[in-house]
């Protein structure tokens, strides 16, 4: 088959951008599973949509291609170009125009007055026996109509369509919409919207600017619509554990973003069984929307009370929690350490015990979890004690791991005291 710049499925090209965004050392026989010309092909369908920040070395074992972007540096997600490059038909081209052209000089018509139309003043231009059949154009209109590009009403025993006249300047918008675009999870539909300006606002940079995530704008989409309708949806996750593609039939209820590294997660009931669990995102290959959720008020309480012994993402099969436990010493002129553990210990009490010593508890599913915070506060720390035996037996081994890294007499005991 030819080359060709346009995808069908976005899931053909996802994988391939996000190898080159993440893994920009790996090398074309590096990626398992594909054939050559596969390789080539994506290759060459990114590089067409991301020629400003394609870029490439040589080493040894041959020339490794990656994408190289300085986010501080650019006011719109360039990752959006691949939802840009969905493949069509003759007869989705062709309808688009001539759908739109027809009801913009009438509107309130049938799909056979439309197909009369299309038919008397379009197709008899051309040479050859060329027609297009009502029920084609009938799935058009459908189409067209879910996208809210044209309205649908009944009267009688007719349904007539009228083209859906946008009075909304985005003009006006071009500013929050820029914003918009490059902060909001589905910040793609923002992007296609400044596709329409003539001046694109170029007034935002970011330090912190995660613009991976933008591959994923259509299942979170999905995601999103499932959680504001109260449906069920059935995802196709990819288990990164036993390698291969497992199906969930789930309650969307809320979603999870990460302010240290951009990665969203779905926080959902698990049907029919009932218990909650965060799904990565990026992992998702396809959603499909199902049916109305049983007793959806149940489902948000529940989650609430699952919530609430979360530290990150992981929760507990059994159920159970752990409690953790540990002593600070913060001396006077301190403070900003005793307003950081409210801030950030989320759930967890803070008590003062008096003599600058002070205690932060909670319970949690996972405390390992935990551990990458807890050591911002060594040095601080008198005491530590979890009902998990194995956190502690854990943090004492990393201490004891940074003492030999940085060659120091001592040891975790001396730390923690």
């Amino acid at each position: 088959m030819a080359y060709s710049e346009l995808i069908k499925d976005i899931n053909r090209i996802r994988e391939y951008m996000r190898q080159l965004y993440i893994f920009g050392f790996r090398k074309r026989s590096e990626y398992k599973g594909k054939s050559a010309r596969s390789y080539d092909n994506e290759k060459r369908r990114v590089e067409s949509w991301m020629s400003d920040y394609m870029a490439f070395r040589r080493e040894p074992e041959g020339k490794i291609c990656f994408i190289s972007v300085d986010t501080r540096n650019i006011s719109r997600n360039p990752l959006f170009n691949a939802f840009r490059a969905k493949s069509f038909t003759s007869n989705d081209i062709t309808l688009h125009f001539y759908i739109l052209d027809i009801l913009e000089e009438e509107s309130r018509l049938t799909v056979s007055e439309i197909a009369d139309r299309i038919a008397d003043d379009y197709l008899h231009m051309f040479d050859g026996d060329r027609n297009i059949d009502e029920s084609t154009i009938r799935k058009k209109l459908s189409e067209y109509e879910k996208l809210g590009l044209v309205i649908k009403e009944r009267h009688g025993r007719n349904v007539l369509y009228t083209k859906n006249d946008d009075k909304v300047d985005p003009e006006c918008w071009k500013t929050a919409v820029a914003f918009f675009s490059e902060t909001d999870p589905v910040g793609v539909i923002g992007s296609y919207i400044l596709d329409r300006l003539s001046d694109v606002p170029d007034v935002f940079s970011f330090k912190h600017h995660y613009i991976l995530y933008a591959l994923d704008s259509d299942i979170m989409c999905s995601l999103l619509t499932a959680i504001h309708e109260s449906r069920e949806a059935t995802i196709k996750l990819f288990s990164r554990r036993k390698k291969t593609v497992l199906e969930h039939s789930i309650v969307p209820l809320k979603i999870y973003i990460s302010t240290q590294d951009g990665r969203s997660y779905v926080l959902a009931s698990e049907q029919p069984e009932g218990q909650y669990n965060m799904y990565r995102i990026d992992n998702i290959r396809s959603v499909s929307i199902g049916k109305n959720a049983d007793d959806i008020g149940a489902l948000i309480e529940g989650c609430a009370g699952f919530e609430r012994y979360l530290w990150n993402t992981s929760n507990s099969k059994k159920g159970s929690t752990e409690r953790l436990s540990m002593v600070l010493r913060i001396e006077q002129g301190d403070e900003h350490i005793i307003r950081r553990l409210k801030r950030e210990g989320r759930h967890g009490i803070v008590t003062d015990e008096g003599k600058g010593r002070w205690r932060y508890e909670t319970e949690v599913y996972d405390p390992s979890e935990m551990l990458p915070w807890i050591r911002t506060f060594i040095g601080r720390i008198e005491s530590i004690e979890c009902t998990d035996a194995g956190i502690i037996e854990r943090f004492y081994e990393d201490m004891e791991m940074m003492y030999d890294m940085y060659d120091i007499d001592g040891g975790a005991d001396d730390a923690v005291q």
